[in-house]
């Protein structure tokens, strides 16, 4: 499995290795003994999601509140998707910025992102599923939107794809409405919770 750092502090893009034969392919999308090397802890699993999406549906951005926030590990098992992990940590050095990663069932990589980030994505295919590992479970009194096209966060999705949101995205505030309320989880706090886990 070949790991790349992020420009964004907590995030990682992993790309497994495939065995393809006559049968089909195979391959380990993860691997906690790798995982837990690179983010400084074992990620323990508190539930598994699964998303279909039709194309151009924009799921994001969410959060959730720090602590425990959610940690997620992302794949695209069917498709393909435009994933942006978003900083929103109060305090951090990329505040406000974003990197995309492509995920799809061709190299069939996953994204890592710590608690405290934004994450969101936009299905480029019709019948687009993506798969979530979270370290903790949906708590809907802890979770939290910025809306994906506030002109702030200036994330520039695909041109040729008309965004379809949720109402609740679609109502999700701005990234200064949302920092101006106390929504945002703070850099330093985040950092001191996440180096309390179950430390390598």
């Amino acid at each position: 499995m070949t790991i790349r750092a992020l420009s964004i502090d907590g995030a990682f893009e992993f790309t497994p290795r495939q065995f393809g034969d006559d049968r089909g392919t195979f391959l380990e999308w993860f691997k906690s003994d790798e995982l837990a090397p690179v983010i400084g802890h074992r990620l323990d699993l508190a539930q598994a999601n699964c998303s279909v999406s039709h194309r151009g549906v924009l799921r994001g951005i969410h959060f959730s509140d720090v602590p425990p926030g959610q940690a997620k590990y992302v794949t695209c098992v069917r498709g393909a998707v435009l994933d942006v992990v978003v900083d929103i940590r109060v305090g951090s050095a990329t505040y406000g910025s974003y990197e995309f990663v492509r995920l799809d069932d061709v190299d069939r990589r996953a994204v890592y992102l710590s608690e405290g980030l934004g994450h969101g994505f936009i299905a480029l295919e019709d019948n687009t599923t993506v798969m979530y590992l979270c370290s903790t479970g949906y708590a809907p009194n802890r979770e939290h939107g910025i809306h994906p096209l506030d002109p702030q966060l200036g994330i520039e999705w695909p041109s040729d794809l008309a965004p379809i949101l949720s109402e609740k995205d679609q109502s999700a505030p701005s990234l200064e409405q949302a920092r101006a309320s106390g929504l945002l989880p703070n850099f330093v706090d985040t950092q001191s919770y996440i180096a309390q886990l179950n430390v390598v």
